[in-house]
């Protein structure tokens, strides 16, 4: 089998061996449009499905985020809602009451948002869930407005009926039809990917049979024209360089290349005849052409140094000024000039540093005395040592001069403008300090734990008060360290499911028994966040509820 294979190869290559140049060059040629014509189709027809993918993807996106916002909203809407109930203190009632009507406006914008952005199977539907989410708002705004404007038991006795609980069961209802609608979406979505995962594959295929065919391509060039060529331009060389007495290849071949070989024979039968005097005049010119090449080479050579030099000089980002032992400028960057306002003209060939300074004061960007300052640069040029520092310009920017001795004498300084650093710098150390004092300040309890081996690595005010420690007893240990064995299991397996993505959907209640502040009934929501060394923390958010639940407990 495979010695049939070899057959049919060398038998196609042999076929292709007795075409013209013409014929096989038209017949590559025509092979590769047919390719390229299919690969512009299906590459079409792929943008096409990966469009309609796309705006499929998105709409099912933009659904299922609004569905979590919209639950999200209304579970705590009701949360706030319970707060009115629970509580008696006008103080507190206010305070659920004002993030309650907060929560109805941002339950009416994400409404708003959501019919502009996604188009609906059912209008109707989205029309009636729509009302039923207005009339929600207005029976929380309705009994906001009974808890503070007439009682906290006002407040109660309205939110106690069967309306409100069948409006719930509706929403809910609503809210389930919308996840099988995103359901049917997803679907829809994943046969679109299919058929664009088809249709690169049909174009990969296209395009591995257009690699195959450029191969074979450049095999028939190669064995047809490039190799053939290459023999006749090294023989053509030869003959260039005096050696006649050698066969011409492939003269005997009826194509393109037959004719250029028996030309190039024709020029080894002309150089024989002219061989004397090619000899005198290639020994003149070939002396000639040499010492121009040379001369050439080392012009350019130096031309390119030169250019390179400069534009690596001028496309610093910092400023650059070079003098000799003596104090005299041997060359600025564009930067330098540009930081200080000094026109290109001023620096002429006979400049000193001592010009350029008395420039820079008379223009004010330069405080001190420049005779001083002259004195002080030269000394450290004659000791050759470096030195770092900041100059603050008249106009307030902050300049990082960095000195440097040069071999040999001379001395080259660099000029960092680092006014926006050393400004980010402060601007930086001013918000750490803020976010400090705001976690400082905040009535939660927040606390940070290491994700692998959960040790506390922040505690703030709140967390103190709520263990009953001071952080210094807190930091570094694991809550085994603090805790009771059966209540830091449960912490620890907690934390180890919200680490895992299996976070609580809703805000639950439990009864904690603290290191040194007795049991308390808390909820916590955790937080797995990165910071910039890519190292994973855990942040729980505790709310103290023993007072409500005292409360509640009381009242029942």
């Amino acid at each position: 089998m495979i010695g049939k294979i070899r057959k049919l190869f060398r038998d196609c290559l042999a076929f292709i061996d007795s075409l013209r140049l013409s014929e096989k060059i038209s017949g590559i040629v025509g092979l590769l449009v047919v390719v390229l014509t299919l690969l512009v189709v299906m590459s079409i027809q792929t943008v096409r499905l990966q469009n309609e993918y796309r705006r499929g993807l998105a709409a099912s996106s933009t659904m299922a985020i609004n569905i979590g916002r919209v639950n999200a909203l209304i579970y705590a809407i009701v949360m706030e809602s319970r707060g009115i109930y629970m509580s008696t203190d006008p103080v507190k009632v206010k305070r659920y009451a004002d993030e309650l009507v907060r929560r109805n406006r941002e339950l009416s914008a994400v409404m708003a948002e959501w019919e502009k952005a996604v188009a609906f199977h059912n209008e109707e539907h989205f029309a009636a869930f729509r009302e039923r989410i207005l009339r929600f708002i207005d029976f929380r705004n309705e009994l906001v407005r009974r808890a503070v404007k007439i009682s906290p038991a006002e407040g109660r006795s309205w939110g106690d009926n069967e309306a409100n609980r069948s409006l719930r069961t509706a929403l809910n209802n609503d809210i389930e039809a919308f996840e099988r609608e995103l359901d049917e979406r997803a679907r829809q979505v994943a046969e679109l990917a299919g058929r664009t995962e088809i249709a690169s594959w049909y174009l990969a295929l296209l395009g591995l049979c257009g690699l195959l065919l450029s191969a074979l391509a450049l095999l028939v060039v190669w064995r047809s024209m490039l190799r053939p060529l290459a023999d006749i331009s090294r023989t053509t060389d030869l003959i260039a360089a005096g050696k006649t007495d050698l066969d011409i290849p492939f003269d005997a071949r009826p194509d393109e290349i037959g004719h250029l070989a028996r030309a190039v024979r024709n020029f080894r039968d002309a150089t024989l005849r002219n061989e004397e005097l090619v000899q005198l005049e290639l020994g003149t010119a070939h002396q000639r052409d040499v010492a121009m090449g040379e001369r050439d080479r080392l012009n350019d050579k130096y031309l390119e140094t030169k250019w390179q030099l400069s534009a690596a000089l001028n496309n610093m980002a910092q400023g650059l000024i070079m003098i000799d032992s003596k104090g005299k400028v041997l060359t600025t960057n564009k930067r330098y000039r540009t930081m200080y306002n000094v026109p290109r003209e001023v620096i002429g060939p006979d400049c000193s540093l001592r010009d350029v300074l008395a420039y820079r004061a008379e223009n004010g960007m330069f405080q001190g005395n420049v005779e001083q300052f002259m004195a002080s640069i030269l000394e450290r040029v004659t000791k050759g040592r470096p030195s770092v520092t900041e100059v603050a310009l008249p106009d307030g920017r902050l300049i990082r001069v960095s000195e440097e001795p040069m071999a040999g004498g001379g001395w080259v300084a660099t000029h960092d403008d680092c006014t926006e650093s050393r400004r980010a710098e402060r601007m930086l150390e001013r918000t750490e300090k803020f976010l400090a004092t705001v976690l400082e300040t905040i009535p939660q309890a927040i606390v940070a734990k290491d994700a692998r081996s959960l040790r506390y690595l922040f505690v703030n005010r709140a967390a103190e008060t709520l263990m009953g420690l001071p952080r210094g007893q807190i930091i570094g240990k694991s809550m085994r360290d603090l805790f009771p064995a059966e209540t830091a299991e449960t912490i620890e397996r907690q934390d180890r499911e919200a680490l895992a993505g299996n976070t609580e959907r809703e805000l639950v209640v439990r009864a904690v028994s603290t290191p040194n502040n007795g049991e308390r009934y808390v909820a916590v929501r955790r937080l797995r966040i990165t910071d910039q060394s890519s190292e994973n923390m855990l942040i729980n958010m505790i709310e103290d509820r023993t007072e409500q639940v005292t409360a509640s407990e009381a009242a029942a």
